[in-house]
């Protein structure tokens, strides 16, 4: 039934348990899963990077960095329950670039994470979970994670 998944991820606790869901999902359906680690645009062009000497040392470089251990660590979990890994990190706005990456790979399924939050703050703040959902075409899967704020 499904050959691609993708886990779209930012490595926060919101991705913990759709990690785990989706693993397990592409081991059931022998499925490659495509991990995806988007660095935000939005947050490097925000930057104006006055304090930082040394552009390495910017947002950008600390997200990249997140990006890597991310995906290092869903292939190293995804491997231990023998799922083949697809990794990608790329820049721009994290929606679409996660549907993009989707239609450009032929992706057969989406899983994503979210927090529970209260209607109230994502009648104001929205997530980015909420932004794929709409602009997506393909199936999609939601994995809340309860966090206490």
């Amino acid at each position: 039934m499904y050959d691609r998944i993708l886990l779209s991820t930012d490595g926060t606790v919101a991705s913990e348990e759709a990690k785990s869901h989706v693993i397990d999902l592409a081991a059931a359906h022998d499925a490659v899963l495509h991990v995806l680690y988007v660095v935000d645009e939005n947050v490097v062009t925000a930057y104006s990077g006055d304090e930082y000497v040394d552009e390495a040392e910017g947002p950008e470089h600390g997200l990249e960095e997140l990006g890597q251990e991310t995906l290092a660590e869903v292939q190293s979990e995804a491997s231990d329950a023998g799922v083949n890994v697809v990794e990608a990190m790329q820049h721009g706005l994290p929606a679409e670039t996660i549907v993009k990456y989707a239609d450009d790979n032929d992706i057969d399924l989406l899983v994503l994470g979210t927090k529970r939050r209260p209607e109230e703050y994502r009648a104001l703040l929205g997530s980015v979970t909420d932004r794929v959902l709409r602009l997506t075409h393909k199936p999609a899967t939601v994995v809340k994670t309860e966090v206490s704020e």
